[in-house]
């Protein structure tokens, strides 16, 4: 198994701040997407925490007390599940721009931080704090930019 790097952001604008790093100094790949394909996953599972999830996504409600007692941890502490495949809907297309996409996550991050009032209920662990969403997104961001090294 590939060493990965290991990451953590503070904020979102640090995500950004490294994605944009990446971008300057090219990079390798120890996974399967690439920068571009890593930033539009971000802003599509970040976007719906202003715009709201599908419904769908809460057929699973009752079980967010459990994952916030035992998955919310890992998380928080960048100790995410590797290969869990995600929602067709957050998986991004293979042929994807690197820069413009890294810019479309820096315009959903400013959105992020532009919405006023509580974000939508993540549908893992529900309704929380502003700031344990942007911790969760935080820590979403490094668990897959961890997956690029940049290149020397």
């Amino acid at each position: 198994m590939e060493q990965l790097r290991e990451l953590h952001f503070d904020d979102l604008n640090a995500a950004v701040r490294e994605a944009r790093s990446l971008l300057q100094s090219g990079y390798n790949r120890n996974g399967n997407w690439s920068l571009g394909q890593i930033c539009r996953h971000l802003v599509l599972v970040q976007d719906p925490s202003v715009d709201g999830y599908p419904k769908w996504m809460s057929l699973f409600a009752f079980l967010r007390p459990v994952m916030r007692r035992i998955l919310l941890p890992k998380v928080l502490s960048g100790d995410s599940p590797r290969g869990i495949r995600t929602a067709s809907m957050f998986v991004p297309p293979a042929d994807l721009d690197d820069a413009r996409e890294v810019e479309a996550f820096s315009a959903s991050v400013t959105r992020f931080y532009a919405h006023l009032g509580d974000y939508a209920p993540h549908p893992a662990f529900g309704r929380l704090p502003r700031e344990r969403i942007e911790q969760i997104h935080s820590a979403h961001a490094a668990h897959h930019l961890r997956f690029l090294a940049p290149r020397d």
